[in-house]
């Protein structure tokens, strides 16, 4: 038996960059042979770009998908026709776990951006986990942290006020941002105010009313689709709900 060589992490990030793959195969110890039965499944899908759906409401489970450029939301479509946002996928994060439990997808994902996905062909990746236990732990773990951010939003539109959410929202993405290796102070919004306001259950003018406030307050500055964090500290503060106990901002920024 070979003895478990360490990854060639240059190799492996050019070929899965940024993904949940890197978090899955990071553990030492995983030998030449299984990191190769691994990229062996990986399927790198054709782009797709700004509007179109991955997978809609129905399809059977075949795949779990990684944006290795880009961003998605998955949406449900109620009967009057209208559109409830379940969340959104940043690049490296994987998605696609909603058909796990009855083998069929209960939402769509869209693409809010042109993008690239790799796909993990569901099959083959249980099989090649169940003999590589430490992928099977890394699996579990970003299946874990999926329902946790479920759990979140849950907790988000069933006990926070408006103010909270929106500070919630900015600051968890930048969170997320940081956790993939993006600029987290920085950063570009590729959802539209209308599918924030969706994603949080409020209307449009809500949103637009709590970015503008955050802004006014110091503590990001929005610029169309941009935000930059001045005060990560205000922001946490803001997303937990204890703005009164803030002593107002000095300096009022002009409305974004």
């Amino acid at each position: 038996m070979s003895e478990p060589i360490p990854l060639d992490l240059a190799r492996l990030r050019r070929t899965c960059a940024e993904c949940s793959l890197q978090m899955l195969c990071l553990p030492a110890g995983v030998d030449a042979e299984d990191v190769s039965r691994l990229e062996a499944v990986v399927q790198r899908r054709r782009p797709l770009v700004k509007g179109e759906s991955l997978f809609r409401t129905g399809d059977p489970l075949r795949a779990l998908y990684v944006a290795s450029e880009g961003t998605f939301k998955t949406v449900v479509v109620n009967a009057s026709g209208e559109e409830h946002v379940l969340g959104f996928h940043l690049p490296g994060e994987l998605f696609g776990l909603d058909a796990i439990g009855s083998g069929l997808h209960r939402c769509e994902a869209v693409a809010l951006t042109d993008a690239r996905v790799c796909e993990l062909p569901y099959a083959h990746l249980a099989s090649i986990a169940a003999h590589v236990p430490s992928l099977q732990h890394q699996l579990l773990r970003v299946i874990g942290q999926s329902a946790d951010r479920d759990h979140d939003h849950v907790d988000v539109l069933s006990r926070r006020q408006a103010s909270e959410r929106i500070a919630l929202f900015v600051h968890g993405l930048s969170e997320r941002y940081r956790r993939i290796g993006r600029p987290a102070d920085d950063f570009h919004l590729p959802m539209s105010r209308d599918e924030i306001a969706r994603y949080l259950g409020l209307v449009l003018e809500t949103v637009s009313r709590g970015f503008s406030r955050l802004h006014e307050d110091g503590i990001i500055e929005v610029h169309g689709r941009r935000v930059r964090i001045l005060d990560g500290r205000a922001l946490s503060t803001a997303a937990n709900g204890c703005e009164g106990d803030q002593s107002p901002q000095p300096g009022k920024r002009g409305r974004a």
